[in-house]
């Protein structure tokens, strides 16, 4: 797996604000990216990252049990944000 170790630099800021070690941040993005190469048979690309971040948050979401304190004020998960962004460019993309 060529991606999985190019973990991404937003990874340390993820795993404190959950409040999981870096390590685990680092399983969680390694089974992310795995489960994104499965998916999509690339090991690059934007499909394949965007998949690739989506499933990191879902994972770290699940392995903390509730979401995240991403920020000080409420907000959206973050990984609701990534998901719809991808969604409206893939929308974007099939009008042109």
């Amino acid at each position: 797996m060529k991606n999985s170790m190019n973990a991404p630099k937003i990874l340390p800021w993820i795993a404190k604000k959950a409040g999981i070690s870096e390590e685990l941040a680092l399983k969680l993005w390694r089974r992310a990216v795995s489960e994104a190469e499965y998916l999509t048979g690339k090991t690059e690309g934007s499909e394949y990252y965007g998949l690739a971040v989506e499933r990191f948050l879902a994972l770290v979401e699940d392995e903390v049990g509730s979401i995240p304190q991403y920020n000080l004020t409420p907000a959206p998960r973050l990984s609701w944000m990534w998901h719809h962004q991808s969604r409206m460019s893939l929308l974007y993309r099939d009008w042109e």
